[in-house]
């Protein structure tokens, strides 16, 4: 596939991640020394690679939950060189983990999203010296849930 710019690649390739089940995060860029200009970009999968090992201090209180898989999933996107578009250059599409099910998508990071009404009625509420939390809370029982 071909893109005007990057940004269109990298938009479509997050919403095929939602439709999918997964999230994503922009990995690495290269760029013409000459003018500066993006000639490769990666998207990969939010599960890509392992994180180090942590460091064992005695005032470390929080351990943090394993999240990366050392999943693979990622788009390649390059710089058609006589034009100004983007090009798929490569795909990888097989994850090493489970992808998340069409129930529990809303609950991914990318999809935590609030509407522009959402964010007025907690604005409102902070004129009336409501804190952003308790608004929040408040949000959720009219809302019905999460």
């Amino acid at each position: 596939m071909k893109f005007d710019t990057l940004q269109h690649g990298i938009t479509f390739y997050e919403n095929y991640a939602r439709v999918s089940g997964f999230n994503t995060h922009l990995y690495s860029t290269k760029k013409r020394k000459s003018d500066g200009k993006i000639t490769l970009k990666y998207c990969v999968c939010n599960k890509e690679g392992f994180r180090e090992t942590p460091r064992l201090h005695a005032d470390c209180k929080k351990k943090r939950p394993i999240t990366r898989m050392g999943c693979k999933a990622r788009i390649t996107l390059k710089l058609i060189n006589d034009q100004d578009n983007y090009l798929i250059f490569s795909f990888h599409e097989s994850h090493t983990h489970p992808l998340t099910t069409p129930n529990s998508a809303h609950h991914t990071k990318q999809s935590r999203n609030l509407t522009l009404a959402h964010k007025k009625y907690i604005m409102d509420n902070s004129r009336a010296n409501i804190g952003a939390t308790k608004s929040y809370r408040l949000m959720k029982e009219h809302v019905g849930g999460y």
